[in-house]
């Protein structure tokens, strides 16, 4: 892969689940003039591409928390971050083989890859992702 941020190990993607995605967006477009595009998919759930200005490649991403796959009642807005791994499955298996939990289970998101959230023993959470091949085929 020629992106160095599609890399085992490294960090790639950020998102902010949030209840008021239009405040959101207001209040980061006027302290960092990030722009955002809405994603179209096959999914209701409403998400926003985040670009710094002037960029075409997007860096992140914001969604609603009621659309999360998870109860968020008791989850505060806040950001995400997510590591690339070459093997979601054999990383999902290290994690628990070290102590850590698995959160979230694998899934998949449709044209994008298959992604998992997971804690470590020390109760930090982080997202991981295994990126379609290309982008494609998934």
């Amino acid at each position: 892969m020629a992106n160095p941020y599609m890399k085992h190990g490294a960090m790639n993607w950020m998102e902010l689940m949030t209840s008021d995605i239009k405040g959101a967006k207001d209040f980061y477009s006027q302290v960092f003039n990030w722009k955002f595009e809405e994603y179209v998919s096959d999914s209701p759930m409403e998400y926003h591409m985040m670009t710094v200005e002037g960029e075409e490649m997007p860096f992140g991403g914001v969604y609603d928390k009621k659309d999360a796959m998870v109860d968020t009642s008791e989850i505060p807005s806040h950001w995400g971050n997510y590591i690339t791994v070459t093997s979601i499955d054999e990383t999902i298996e290290k994690v628990q083989s070290l102590g850590g939990n698995i959160i979230v289970p694998k899934t998949n998101i449709p044209n994008v890859g298959d992604f998992s959230v997971i804690q470590d023993p020390q109760g930090a959470v982080i997202s991981i992702m295994e990126y379609c091949e290309e982008m494609k085929n998934c």
